[in-house]
């Protein structure tokens, strides 16, 4: 076919069917407008086959396992549980499926179009769609780009072998490494290396370029400092990776620190650092799209690109990589699309870790707020005082909510402990609302549960939390 001989006439048309796509596609059918939606892979992207949804089912696992061991405390006995890594792979790509399933359904539902194959713009209102051998022209009123972004690997690690891991493979293993290495700072390296761990690997977290901490409230750090020691997870902080060394059965990375050098070696290694997006075969220089100078696509409010009828969502754009982004600016996109004045707002998007215990964040965390120039209070409630935390025996962890002094407005909010994940939505909300500190204490809150550390974290912003004790809270005043 000769580009511009024939082009099929479309409404929207949307470049990739992962979760903000998927969103996108959905509510743009809502509103009333015919949807295109092109996937060259699988519909529910890196998200639903690849990251998201198998890493948690790997942390869940790790999850009940836990649990199982601790069944002893309640008065359960049993034959020792042993762990059956084929199966779980069993389950978590029967899920997978039913999940993706559910998506098309969905989809088919709102009479979006599927169309199988690579999109990229022939020109500022034109995309080509190969399959194969296939291959057709489309041309639009309004597009969205929602390609995803790929794993960048560190400059020392090049080379491919089944024994070198990223976040697209990680959760595929059908054995529990012996000793996994785990190179990285955020979420998902901490999210695999305690789900390992608790499933029987010996796990060494290595931060990357020379980290002493990981990416959360310095509190938070601490904690975790503290919990992992109990865990009997080694942790390398401060140092390069000089080079890596692949053998047959194990791979080994030479470390320096402080002038001296250290080999680590295991079974895997598993690496979790940056991410490039998927743009370089859409076309964009033809059309004008402006990006940063790392590629990502540059947009506003609405997820509009420097193309007024052109949108972009998810990983292409600059902030986090994070699901919720996507979904967000997916659902902006099409209502903006449909005349409807609506915005993404990332300030308080929250970052979770499903760890063992769950860690939750959202908004400013203590040394931005500083940074800043806000003189803030803090409030700090350990979740052993918490009665619930007692009773079911997960008592590591705390709440600490960040307040602005002057005018009482909290600025984030930061848990470990059990339930954060879901607990952290109320924080989300509050700080959206711009709430106050007397916001969060004047309702009433269930009893016995773990939402009373919200409760009485807020209320240690005044030395009015009933579960402190007064030289406690003198102690964390000096946090």
């Amino acid at each position: 076919m000769v580009v511009g001989e024939l082009a099929h006439e479309r409404d929207v048309m949307i470049i990739g069917g992962g979760p903000g796509g998927y969103h996108a596609a959905i509510r743009a059918a809502q509103l009333g407008r015919t949807v295109t939606l092109i996937e060259r892979g699988q519909l529910g992207g890196v998200c639903l086959n690849k990251g998201c949804i198998p890493s948690k089912i790997l942390t869940q696992s790790a999850e009940k396992l836990v649990s199982y061991q601790e069944d002893e405390n309640w008065g359960i006995e049993r034959e020792a549980v042993s762990f059956n890594m084929k199966k779980l792979q069993q389950y978590k790509q029967k899920t997978i499926e039913q999940l993706r399933t559910g998506i098309e359904g969905l989809c088919k539902a709102n009479k979006v179009e599927m169309v199988v194959g690579s999109g990229f713009f022939l020109a500022e209102d034109k995309i080509g769609v190969e399959n194969g051998e296939k291959y057709e022209v489309f041309r639009f009123k309004d597009a969205i780009i929602a390609t995803g972004s790929s794993p960048v690997l560190p400059t020392w690690l090049q080379e491919k072998s089944e024994r070198l891991l990223d976040t697209h493979t990680i959760a595929n293993l059908n054995e529990i490494p012996e000793k996994l290495l785990v190179y990285g700072s955020d979420y998902i390296a901490l999210e695999m290396g305690m789900a390992y761990q608790a499933l029987g690997s010996d796990v060494t977290l290595i931060l990357d370029e020379g980290k002493a901490e990981f990416e959360f409230d310095q509190s938070i750090c601490r904690e975790l400092k503290r919990i992992l020691k109990k865990k009997g997870l080694n942790v390398v902080r401060n140092v390069d990776v000089l080079e890596l060394q692949l053998y047959e059965n194990n791979v080994s990375l030479i470390l320096e620190a402080k002038g001296k050098t250290e080999t680590l070696s295991g079974t895997y290694l598993f690496s979790s650092t940056s991410i490039k997006p998927n743009t370089d075969q859409l076309g964009l220089n033809r059309i004008g799209v402006e990006t940063s100078t790392a590629g990502f696509i540059k947009v506003d409010h609405q997820s509009r690109t420097s193309r007024e009828h052109i949108y972009a969502i998810g990983d292409v754009t600059e902030g986090p990589a994070l699901a919720v982004k996507a979904i967000k600016q997916g659902k902006t996109a099409a209502e903006a699309i449909a005349g409807i004045a609506s915005e993404s707002d990332f300030r308080f998007i929250p970052v979770v870790a499903h760890t063992q215990p769950p860690i939750a964040s959202t908004g400013l965390t203590e040394e931005e707020a500083s940074d800043l120039g806000y003189e803030i209070e803090i409030g700090h409630y350990p979740l052993s005082s918490n009665g619930y935390s007692t009773l079911t025996g997960k008592k590591d962890g705390f709440i600490k909510v960040i307040s602005d002094k002057e005018q009482c407005v909290l600025l984030g909010i930061h848990m470990v402990g059990p339930g954060a994940v879901e607990l952290i939505s109320s924080g989300i909300t509050a700080l959206e609302m711009a709430a106050r500190d007397e916001d969060l204490i004047f309702p009433n809150y269930p009893h016995p549960s773990m939402n009373e550390g919200l409760l009485e974290a807020v209320e240690a912003l005044k030395k009015q939390a009933i579960h402190i004790p007064p030289s406690l809270k003198k102690e964390r005043l000096k946090v």
